[in-house]
């Protein structure tokens, strides 16, 4: 893996960790490094900036989405011929999936990985207690590295003289420098977060941002800390798959074998991707690639028609509700995929993808959208999120990819809700949240859809069924 490389947490959501990971990497790609770029936890926007940013794919790392192995795995795989390895974390450095353990959390990890942490804080009217701030984050886990800290959002030279003089009083971790708070550097937001790269990221932005954090911030200091690499406190770590195609193969090539997985020819994947549906794993497409698929883009938005000689159909997630005006006019586009419906032809969507397969999406304003129509139900915009959080999904019966009592895992993130669909449509999911339990995982004939955005390396014998059954069909 790469000899240098580092974690960028923050001490809660909205300090300014993306924007400054984003500035961060594409600074240190002037440099004529190779950047890595990583997430943590389940996000789809994050990585895609990370992308444009670094000239990389960005890839998902999950305490609790994956086993220890599968992100230590990626992690190598990925890093292995980079400069060095970037890994931005999620919300504040200790949250993740409960109240009461480091499951799913930024400082999780850091310690699989062996990380040094460096922690942005939020210093907008704050002084002296910017050093109770951070010896706090530093005494809360001594196994924890905090080896830097820079402070966002400073009025100037005189308020970060403050800052930085508290916490190197009474403080181990090193004051990398400071970031003011400039609105020609704020990423514009939206429902469910920052907006996508095409959007927003474009050269003069990213010339800003690399401006922004070199006059700030000691990039020499950082990169100097990116090579002090504590102890991982992750199991010995499983010798990772290098060959071409992601960090399954290994793993891909066995769960064939053991499905019983040998194809005349690699089926034909469809994978919807667009402005209306962007939110992909990686590694989720990854792995349909290494059970033997072969993946074809097409829009629902812009293509007249579903791409020829398909034998399965893939919708992620995104922002189909931004778009429903323009899916609803498709309607070429939405009679092909019902069409492919009614051949019998497996189909998996998600959250996204669910709506577009409803009768309509409703907006906020009441306004209606004609979509698919494989599931007699309609898809309503609400004003305040619906569902967020980690969720486990257990298979019910053998019709679908996922066997009884086999567990997956994945997320939720939707400001939308569905009607009451009728008794008749099958459930095939029992999902399981903290402190819940719905059936769900809704099937019609061999099509499979879920408000759930499932990470296939929780469970890769659901992508190899998958990919198995479109060779079959």
């Amino acid at each position: 893996m790469a000899q240098r490389a580092l974690v960028i947490a923050g001490t809660h959501s909205g300090v300014g960790k993306t924007t400054i990971s984003i500035a961060l990497m594409a600074a240190l790609r002037r440099r004529g490094l190779r950047v890595q770029p990583f997430k943590v936890g389940p996000d789809f926007i994050d990585p895609a900036l990370h992308t444009r940013a670094a000239d990389r794919i960005s890839r998902n790392l999950d305490g609790w989405m994956l086993e220890p192995a599968a992100n230590l795995q990626t992690f190598a795989r990925f890093s292995s011929d980079a400069d060095i390895a970037v890994v931005e974390g999620v919300m504040g450095l200790f949250d993740g999936r409960d109240a009461l353990t480091e499951a799913g959390s930024t400082a999780e990890m850091a310690k699989f990985l062996g990380l040094p942490v460096l922690l942005v804080v939020d210093a907008a009217a704050m002084a002296r207690s910017a050093a109770a701030i951070v010896h706090g984050y530093e005494s809360f886990d001594q196994k924890l590295d905090v080896a830097g800290i820079i402070f966002n959002r400073v009025a100037g030279t005189g308020h970060f003289a403050y800052l930085r003089d508290s916490v190197e009083a009474s403080c181990r971790a090193r004051v990398l420098g400071w970031l003011s708070s400039d609105e020609s550097v704020t990423l514009p937001e939206r429902h469910l977060g920052l907006l996508m790269p095409d959007e927003v990221l474009n050269d003069a932005l990213l010339d800003a941002l690399v401006s922004w954090i070199e006059t700030g911030v000691d990039l020499d200091e950082l990169i100097r800390i990116s090579g002090e690499r504590p102890r991982s406190e992750a199991p010995p770590r499983v010798q990772p798959s290098i060959q071409e195609g992601g960090a399954y193969r290994i793993e891909a090539a066995s769960l064939a074998s053991q499905e019983g997985q040998s194809f005349s020819r690699r089926p034909r994947i469809g994978v919807a991707r667009d402005r209306a549906f962007c939110f992909y794993y990686q590694d989720n497409l990854d792995l349909l690639s290494n059970f033997g698929a072969h993946l074809v883009d097409f829009s629902p938005i812009s293509d007249p028609r579903l791409p020829d000689l398909l034998d399965g159909l893939y919708f992620g997630g995104g922002y189909p509700e931004l778009h429903a005006e323009a899916l609803a006019a498709n309607d070429t586009m939405r009679t092909d995929v019902a069409s492919f419906v009614q051949s019998g032809k497996p189909v998996y969507a998600e959250c996204g993808g669910l709506m577009y397969l409803t009768e309509a999406i409703i907006d906020e304003e009441t306004r209606s959208f004609p979509m698919v129509g494989v599931f007699p139900t309609r898809a309503r915009m609400q004003p305040n999120l619906a569902a967020l959080g980690y969720v486990e999904v257990e298979g019910m019966d053998n019709a679908v990819w996922l066997r009884p009592g086999e567990q997956a895992r994945g997320h939720e993130f939707r400001y939308s809700v569905i009607d009451e669909l009728p008794a008749h449509v099958m459930r095939r999911y029992r999902v399981s949240t903290i402190g819940s339990e719905r059936r769900e995982g809704f099937a019609a004939g061999a099509v499979l859809a879920s408000y759930v955005h499932l990470h296939f390396g929780s469970c890769p014998r659901f992508a190899a069924r998958f990919v198995a059954a479109c060779a079959g069909s």
